[in-house]
């Protein structure tokens, strides 16, 4: 068993792991990368990628499908889910390969083998003992598996496995209300699967406010799912081929069946057999314990991205990974840390869900005092014209300086929308500011100055 030496080695080539390697590389460290494949990370192969590929899919045909709506010859699109697959599985290719290809630059080492910790100090990777200064952990997530009696006995996909699915089921059962539960039930629903949704919380998207996911709800029942929220469940059983789901909802007891379930109820850490009890790593809940430097309760390691699970989404994994980078190459230095006003967070069903700083639920559990205004797209001219009026722009703002603290947004091209209430946040610019920007009409950002504009006769 050989032994290795290395300034720093990055657990992990995802986007938070190749983030940080290259950071710390522009820093001058002699750099290593442990990745035990498939080569490309959780964002590339499994997650936002790909899923956005095929929900194009799925959007074009809901546009098709609404043509009588804007006055042209009606049509009747039919989804062939393989071809959907194929071209999903063309781009991811291309994505993979150019990740493969900054993961295999000579600039790093890359052990292509399974990492294990011996102490604090060592890490073995096949047959070597690696060294170094800093450690940053890096090794994303899997689905969380969840004991709901019957659940195993009769099987179900995850969002990992359904991504692969080439056949289009007839029926499907999904269970969860988060972005990927949401995202692909309503794709599925597009391309002709009756889909049932089951949700425990009171709505979907639980952790934000009630206004923001009943439109997206509403749509989802338009658009012929069946959305079940706050509800109990019970068990699942196999009947004629089928699995059969035993709940009670609105006091009553149901038992939806469909041909596959959908298990989209989170993902985890992935750090089983990673020997982080030998490191000396604390673990809390199943989840990498970090503090705002990214750094675990062994000061030279680090963890970030969903491993830390802080947030479960790329753009903060990939600022984790800059920070810890930074912070493991410049001891003598202030530490970087994040920022939590900035969360932003989008779900892409449709309409899209952006979210950005303080919510309405927050800021009352927190006792912090706001201001809220709300402005609704079905009052749009733009959004009138395009036809896609549900949803609202809702702000928030601290009561005396105005100063923009939540941002959110539901309805058509919300994910771009956001973006500049990103930057007023940014600069800590208040709803004064938002009037002040110039905004072309007709278009979908001016309908962020009514909401701004309600806010600023509060303020008077």
């Amino acid at each position: 068993m050989g032994n290795q030496h290395h300034d720093i080695v990055v657990v992990g080539g995802g986007s938070a792991g190749y983030a940080a390697a290259r950071t710390a590389r522009e820093a001058g460290a002699d750099m290593a990368i442990v990745d035990q494949g498939p080569l490309g990370g959780l964002c590339i192969l499994r997650g936002c990628m790909p899923s956005k590929a095929i929900l194009r899919s799925s959007e074009v045909m809901s546009l098709m499908g609404r043509a009588a709506e804007f006055g042209l010859l009606p049509v009747e699109p039919r989804a062939d889910l393989a071809a959907i697959i194929e071209r999903k599985e063309r781009l991811i290719r291309e994505f993979a390969d150019y990740r493969i290809e900054q993961l295999r630059d000579p600039g790093f080492t890359l052990y292509e083998d399974r990492a294990v910790f011996l102490s604090p100090e060592e890490l073995k990777v096949g047959d070597r003992v690696l060294t170094a200064s800093s450690f940053i952990i890096s090794t994303g997530s899997v689905p969380r598996h969840v004991p709901i009696p019957g659940l195993d006995e009769v099987g179900y996909l995850t969002s990992d496995e359904i991504l692969d699915l080439r056949e289009r089921p007839e029926s499907m059962i999904v269970l969860g209300g988060g972005a990927v539960a949401l995202e692909l039930a309503q794709f599925f629903c597009r391309i002709g699967t009756q889909v049932t949704l089951i949700q425990r919380s009171h709505h979907i998207l639980s952790d934000g406010d009630e206004d923001l996911a009943r439109p997206v709800e509403d749509c989802f029942r338009e658009e012929g799912m069946e959305v079940l929220t706050g509800t109990q469940l019970h068990c699942f059983t196999s009947e004629d081929g089928m699995r059969v789901a035993h709940l009670t909802h609105a006091g009553e007891e149901k038992s939806p069946s469909a041909q596959i379930i959908l298990q989209a109820l989170g993902r985890r850490p992935n750090i089983d057999g990673l020997g982080l009890d030998k490191a000396g790593v604390a673990v809390s809940d199943n989840l990498v314990v970090v503090d705002e430097e990214m750094r675990t309760s062994q000061a030279h390691i680090f963890a970030v991205g969903d491993v830390n699970a802080r947030n479960e989404i790329v753009h903060i994994a990939i600022q984790q990974g800059e920070m810890a980078g930074y912070n493991a190459t410049h001891p003598g230095r202030p530490a970087h840390r994040m920022d939590d006003r900035l969360n932003l967070q989008v779900t892409f069903t449709d309409p899209v869900v952006a979210t950005l700083g303080y919510s309405e639920k927050q800021c009352q559990a927190q006792d912090i005092p706001y201001l809220v205004a709300c402005y609704p797209f079905a009052d749009h001219g733009k959004a009138m014209c395009l036809g896609e009026i549900h949803g609202c722009v809702k702000l928030i703002c601290q009561p005396r300086t105005g100063e923009l603290v939540g941002a959110h947004i539901v309805g058509p091209e919300a994910g771009e929308l956001i973006h500049e209430l990103a930057a007023v946040m940014y600069y800590h610019g208040n709803v004064r500011d938002l009037l002040q920007i110039p905004h072309y009409h007709p278009t979908l950002a001016e309908i962020i100055t009514y909401p701004a504009e309600q806010l600023c006769e509060q303020l008077e």
